[in-house]
């Protein structure tokens, strides 16, 4: 049986990015936003992908388009209003934010149909990515969506990998995850974690084992990551790698966790998968990209250090 994930993806944007070239501008659209970018990630790692999410206004059938270019089952919601977007300028090496749309809020119904898409995609796909809303005020969805689906696809031995902070973290932990992976800035931004010093990432990792989450990655940036899989407290060690562009990263790292999972790996193995393509992709400008064969060579580089777990308490064991 073929590896298969659905990607639950609520903020499907357009992205536009000025790049310097040879002969002057070059002027780049793509399909963007957190579910997108695992989705492509995915793909490049060998699994069958299906995405859903809502596509509305001008934005909407541009995003949708592109999306459907590149060969993903797209289970597509049609809205009355706007996707968001956003135009880069990277002429000048670093990105700076020319202009920003945000995506128009769903409503009821729409909401209703979303959460129809993904409670079917992931049922039939055996593990299913729940990808945040973004950044957006007012947010596009309830955060309440997440504790249903967390719950529904759970009892339905769905494997479900979450990738969230603020109030869909809290929501799906209710509901109940698998693998959740959240940043060092995310646990402080939200109140969870004290500081960025081990101690306190550690015991915020075992304070989210305890609220819903079976195995916990905490990414620290430029720094090891930190994970409570199965019975062991680890520290994630990569090779040391210029960053050419840190973005993208994070959502590489999700997909290659929810690959290994599709693909029938253990969970330290899938953490390595998903730390090599999070490793790799900094090495790139395009945002969650890379090669499958070389990302599956770069995990066997990936060391798993154990730490002790007496500085985090015994956490939630399953």
């Amino acid at each position: 049986m073929e590896p298969t994930v659905f990607v639950f993806a609520p903020d499907p944007i357009l992205t536009v990015t000025v790049e310097a070239g040879p002969d002057g501008d070059e002027i780049h659209l793509h399909a963007g936003g957190q579910g997108v970018w695992v989705t492509g990630m995915l793909a490049a790692l060998g699994v069958t992908v299906s995405i859903g999410g809502p596509f509305g206004g001008e934005t909407g059938r541009v995003v949708r388009s592109l999306v459907e270019a590149e060969g993903f089952d797209l289970r597509a919601v049609g809205t009355p209003g706007s996707s968001g977007a956003y135009v880069h300028d990277r002429r000048g090496g670093q990105r700076v934010t020319i202009a920003e749309t945000p995506p128009e809020p769903l409503d009821r119904h729409e909401v209703d149909e979303l959460y129809g898409v993904a409670l079917v995609g992931g049922l039939e796909a055996g593990v299913c990515v729940l990808g945040g809303p973004g950044p957006w005020d007012p947010p596009i969805i309830p955060a309440d969506i997440y504790r249903r689906l967390a719950t529904d696809l759970g009892t339905n031995d769905v494997r479900v990998v979450a990738d969230l902070s603020g109030e869909p973290l809290t929501a799906a932990l209710e509901g109940g995850v698998e693998v959740l992976k959240v940043s060092h800035e995310e646990l402080m931004a939200d109140g969870r974690a004290e500081g960025d010093d081990e101690r306190s990432l550690l015991s915020a990792l075992a304070r989210l084992r305890e609220e819903g989450a079976v195995h916990v990655i905490v990414t620290r940036a430029a720094d090891p990551a930190l994970a409570w899989v199965e019975d062991r407290v680890v520290e994630v060690i990569p090779p040391k790698l210029e960053v050419l562009e840190h973005r993208g990263a994070g959502d590489s790292l999700t997909a290659g966790l929810a690959a290994g999972l599709a693909q029938g790996l253990g969970i330290a193995e899938a953490l390595r998968l998903g730390v090599a393509a999070g490793g790799l992709n900094v090495t790139r400008r395009g945002l969650a990209t890379g090669d499958r064969r070389e990302i599956e060579r770069l995990a066997e580089h990936i060391e798993l250090r154990d730490l002790s777990q007496s500085t985090v308490g015994k956490g939630r064991q399953e």
